[in-house]
């Protein structure tokens, strides 16, 4: 099975619906285990998706996680209408956080999203304008790995 006969889904996220944070990532990490992912794959797919959907909802107005999955790779597109991200090697650093107060209240901002999708994925891309957005493209290699 080639990229065009992959399972592909969109889920939009909505900025500052803290309410609803991780229901789409919750529905990625099912999706996943319901074709047969192994477990592995399944957790880092999980975690980076919950991260990233957690950066939409705290920095952008909207944005969207299209994910495609094949025999041999997860894909996670995500592409935000939000602030853009001024330094990326600043950003990538474990523990920056641009957070507000309240976000921190709410137990999020530990500055750790970036850095914890590119540990979890094979491949990690990321561009951004800053007044635009950003888009990252997170891929998973499966090896065919089955649960």
């Amino acid at each position: 099975m080639g990229e065009e006969s992959a399972f592909r889904q969109e889920f939009p996220v909505t900025g500052g619906d803290f309410a609803r944070a991780g229901k789409v990532s919750c529905e990625i990490k099912n999706l996943a285990k319901e074709l047969g992912l192994s477990d592995r794959v399944v957790r880092r797919v999980a975690i980076a998706s919950y991260e990233a959907e957690m950066n939409i909802i705290m920095y952008a107005r909207e944005g969207r996680l299209n994910l495609s999955i094949t025999p041999d790779r997860v894909r996670i597109i995500v592409e935000d209408s939000g602030p853009g991200i001024e330094d990326i090697e600043l950003a990538m650093t474990e523990g920056y956080s641009t957070a507000t107060p309240e976000m921190r209240e709410l137990g999020f901002g530990a500055g750790m999203g970036l850095s914890n999708m590119k540990k979890n994925a094979d491949i990690f891309e990321i561009s951004t304008e800053v007044g635009r957005g950003t888009r990252l493209e997170i891929t998973f290699l499966t090896n065919g790995q089955r649960a």
